[in-house]
């Protein structure tokens, strides 16, 4: 070797180093594999004890299985970045790609990521659940689910509306299912000259009659109102939420048919027209 400039001790150096350099390499292999297989074992533990505590919360199906996708890449991604700590890559780097990653996504994907934070809002504080009739963005109907970007309401004509989380979140929601009980308001018009007394009185033992109204609070009956044409009579009631509406409509009708019944008219609107003649003409046809 020393035909080539190069010394017997410099070979020597060279093959230990490269000796060397190969048994930290294998061991270093070694000690990355043991680290992801040890590391994949400690996850599935892991991960099996979250989606067991995630089973108890039967509320919200939806965040349970986001929480649970998202442990397990969070999990996934820590054990990627020690078995390449392991090999000697520097973390930093892993970082520095992540983030930059991270921040070109975020500025692809805003409106979906405003949808997504607005789910985790929703399915974190439940302003309303799966079943529950609500009235949101000019949509009445009932939640038929609730995923992460989108909520699906299907209204009481049977279409469905998709809502975009992040709206939803960011806007007033009616919640019409939370209470028990729900209070229905009627305005009834009777003809000037009405006896208000029987009119109430008539209107009172309608609903006292319905086994769906409740009788605490009690219903109440004012005159409300001296309209254009009728004399405004406001009615309320309050019913359990299922009965609500049924007992509106019923209430309607009967209504009707009693005031029908005792002579009591139900004006509709009436214009007066005057025709005034000027003097002129009325001097010229004398």
């Amino acid at each position: 070797m020393e035909d080539f400039g190069i010394s017997q001790e410099t070979t020597d150096a060279l093959y230990a180093q490269g000796i060397s350099l190969a048994v930290e390499v294998v061991l270093r292999l070694i000690a990355a594999i043991l680290v992801y297989f040890i590391g994949r074992f400690i996850i599935k533990k892991v991960l099996k004890f979250i989606k067991h505590s995630l089973e108890k919360r039967e509320d919200s199906p939806s965040l349970n299985d986001f929480l649970f996708g998202f442990a397990k890449i969070m999990l996934f991604a820590a054990l990627i970045i020690a078995v390449a700590v392991t090999l000697g890559i520097d973390a930093t780097s892993f970082l520095a790609v992540f983030g930059a990653a991270g921040l070109a996504i975020g500025l692809a994907l805003q409106g979906s990521l405003s949808n997504f934070a607005g789910g985790l809002l929703i399915l974190a504080f439940k302003p309303f659940k799966v079943g529950h009739v609500i009235v949101a963005q000019g949509h009445t109907g009932v939640v038929n689910r609730v995923q992460i970007l989108y909520t699906h309401l299907m209204t009481f004509d049977n279409q469905e509306v998709i809502i975009p989380n992040g709206n939803l979140a960011n806007s007033d929601i009616v919640n019409m299912s939370t209470q028990e009980t729900r209070r229905a308001e009627l305005k009834v018009g009777v003809a000037y000259g009405t006896n208000i007394k029987q009119a109430k009185e008539i209107i009172l033992d309608i609903f006292n009659n319905d086994p769906r109204t409740l009788q605490e609070p009690a219903p109440f009956v004012a005159l409300n109102n001296f309209g254009d044409s009728s004399l405004d009579i406001v009615v309320r009631v309050w019913a359990k939420s299922a009965d609500m509406w049924p007992l509106y409509f019923a209430g309607m009708e009967a209504i009707n048919t009693e005031f029908e019944k005792h002579g009591i008219e139900i004006p509709f609107p009436q214009r007066v027209v005057h025709q005034i003649k000027e003097k002129a003409k009325e001097e010229e046809a004398s």
